[in-house]
């Protein structure tokens, strides 16, 4: 059950417009309502914190120029990168992410390291923490708008890897049944996202957020959330699912 709102809470604070996107089981829609582990976490914080606000699913592109443009606008879940930190206030983290580096079944593979993975094309998607990570290290990444894009090109071997995060390729690959055509090959990076809020929005309202995220991780509510989550089933997911 959620916290009631703090009683310092100012009588006048500011309606956050919160976006994000489809993203396995972290953020996705289920009967019109944005649901999912980071989505919950983010709500309960806001409940907690007494930040009025709501939720909306957009494609990634969309999600993050609305929360740079808009005074009144966050996005997750957000990569905190040098690059971006500038350009947001931090609220979180919301979840903990793995990258992996996904291969089609079908081919060896021996990738002890990222660094073996030089010599291969690797499909990103377009404004993802992952497509700027491999490419300020000098790999060959071929972004595509959207990330749905990846797993049919890697089967049609126009890629030779799909950079992807753990939790919602695993969900993208039940949902389309791709699940024994495409593996694990290599988790490359383990990253904590955020709740990345415009400049304008209230240091104060950051600050109660703050507080709100770390009371959610130190009194299991945090850990209550993931888990009502481990069951959901690939019915339920293609059903909760929204296009990208």
């Amino acid at each position: 059950m959620a916290a009631p709102a703090p009683s310092g809470a100012p009588a006048n604070m500011p309606r956050l417009y919160i976006t994000t996107e489809q993203s396995g089981t972290s953020s996705m829609l289920d009967k019109g309502r944005v649901v999912g582990v980071a989505t919950d976490k983010v709500r309960e914080a806001m409940q907690r914190a007494g930040v009025p606000h709501t939720i909306e699913l957009l494609p990634w592109k969309r999600a993050y120029a609305a929360a740079l443009e808009r005074p009144d606008a966050c996005v997750y879940s957000t990569t905190r990168t040098p690059k971006r930190e500038r350009l947001f206030k931090w609220a979180g983290p919301t979840d903990v992410g793995q990258w992996v580096l996904m291969g089609r079944a079908d081919r060896e593979w021996n990738l002890d390291s990222l660094d073996q993975a030089r010599t291969l094309r690797i499909g990103t998607y377009i404004g993802d923490a992952r497509d700027q990570f491999l490419r300020d290290r000098g790999f060959q990444v071929d972004a595509t708008p959207n990330d749905m894009m990846n797993p049919r090109k890697l089967l049609l071997g126009r890629i030779d890897l799909w950079a992807a995060s753990v939790r919602s390729s695993e969900e993208m690959l039940a949902r389309h049944g791709w699940d024994k055509q495409i593996v694990p090959v290599l988790v490359f990076n383990r990253i904590e996202v955020y709740l990345a809020c415009n400049r304008a929005v209230p240091d104060s309202v950051i600050d109660r957020l703050n507080l709100a995220f770390a009371e959610i991780a130190r009194d299991g509510t945090g850990r209550r959330i993931e888990r009502s989550y481990d069951s959901w089933g690939v019915a339920g997911s293609a059903a909760a699912a929204g296009k990208r």
